[in-house]
């Protein structure tokens, strides 16, 4: 979440979103709406490929689209009470694990950007997660049901268009995330 709108005014809140709005600006009559989260610091995004070139990417159920989507492991930063400034490589190493099971040697920054500039304030930062090694079982945490898959990166196209002919959704994430890991 970036911080440069934290006092725009807030319409409506749930437990983790608040909908806001700017004040009325040059060339806009009316303010302009949109969502912000207010019970974390921002979002992490994992490019993580094993030794094997193989691109580690997740599935599960997004209500909200209600089809399972296939993503990179992503998650929230500073979302947890006590580590509210929680450093986003950290937070980055915590969510591969929790969704995948995977540690990494190296867990590199590659860039950020807003996932949704005309509907919300989150920024993304994406990461490159390399030396992985399963340790864990994944699958996310009691409020999750993840799916992992393993897919060589020659066959990824391939692999996306069968998901997408299942009826899952590809989260173009996944093509940004590569785009900025240079794979």
């Amino acid at each position: 979440m970036t911080k440069a709108r934290a006092d725009d005014p807030v319409l409506g809140a749930g437990r983790f979103l608040e909908l806001a709005c700017t004040p009325p600006g040059p060339g806009r009559k009316h303010g302009w709406e949109y969502v912000r989260r207010h019970s974390s610091s921002g979002v992490v995004c994992i490019a993580a490929l094993t030794d094997d070139e193989e691109l580690v990417l997740v599935e599960q159920m997004r209500p909200a689209v209600g089809t399972t989507v296939i993503e990179m492991p992503a998650g929230l930063a500073g979302d947890i009470a006590g580590a509210e400034n929680e450093d986003f490589a950290e937070a980055a190493r915590r969510e591969l694990l929790e969704e995948t099971g995977y540690t990494c040697a190296e867990m590199t920054w590659i860039g950020k950007g807003p996932s949704s500039a005309g509907l919300t304030s989150e920024i993304i930062d994406f990461f490159l997660a390399s030396g992985l090694r399963r340790t864990g079982p994944g699958g996310g945490d009691d409020t999750e049901s993840i799916e992992v898959h393993l897919v060589k990166l020659g066959e990824l196209r391939e692999w996306l268009t069968a998901c997408e002919a299942r009826g899952a959704l590809v989260e173009p994430k996944i093509y940004s995330g590569l785009f900025l890991a240079k794979l």
